[in-house]
């Protein structure tokens, strides 16, 4: 440490640094709990927040200028976790085309199902500002620019617009699917993977072979 480094202080052995984290952290899992809930957006408040996370208002100006800024941190999180955590599935499977798309579609109901906030902020309509509805636009755009990615690198060809509509349609339909089986559609977890696995398997070599055309 230097002269013109100051000490932080140090309470119950946690520097400040630290509790902003953990006072952070606190703030996003009431913004994740208010936000999967019925109303959505429309449950968000300051008040709110520090009432489900214990806090007092001062404390989420530290992290948020406001309720929008807490909301577009959460909705990020958890798109940023579910896109990590997939690639990273994705990339240790075996060099199987269906090894690796189960992996991956595993991984994400396996998120959803340990949260189930999760899937429900993700699929919610319940969105009032318009800067969430547009985080919600580009993250649906995310999700099929990842799987033509791992397409394209998988079998080692160049993008084409068919094999973009693919994965437009199989992203959509899968959030569709999730969001059937998350209200109530009966079938159990490996069956719906593996379900989603075939769909996606053939949707994908149908977009191949009509390139090959």
């Amino acid at each position: 440490m230097t002269a013109m480094q100051p000490a932080q202080r140090r309470y119950g052995g946690v520097h400040g640094d630290e509790r902003r984290a953990r006072r952070r952290a606190r703030l996003m899992e009431a913004g994740l709990d208010l936000l999967s809930e019925d109303q959505g957006e429309a449950n968000l408040t300051v008040r709110s927040v520090c009432a489900r996370s214990g806090l007092a208002a001062r404390y989420f100006y530290e992290s948020f200028p406001d309720r929008e800024a807490l909301a577009l941190a959460v909705y990020d999180q958890v798109v940023e976790e579910i896109a990590t955590t997939t690639a990273a599935a994705v990339a240790v499977g075996p060099h199987d085309a269906r090894a690796r798309t189960r992996a991956g579609l595993d991984n994400i109901v396996r998120l959803i199902v340990d949260d189930p906030r999760r899937g429900r902020l993700l699929f919610s309509t319940a969105f009032l500002s318009p800067s969430l509805a547009r985080r919600r636009l580009e993250a649906a755009e995310l999700f099929p620019r990842l799987l033509g990615g791992h397409t394209r690198a998988f079998y080692g060809i160049p993008g084409s617009a068919v094999l973009d509509l693919a994965a437009q349609f199989a992203v959509g339909g899968l959030a569709q699917a999730l969001t059937a089986w998350l209200n109530g559609l009966e079938i159990d977890q490996e069956r719906l993977v593996d379900h989603c696995t075939d769909m996606f398997l053939a949707l994908m070599s149908l977009a191949l072979r009509e390139d090959e055309r």
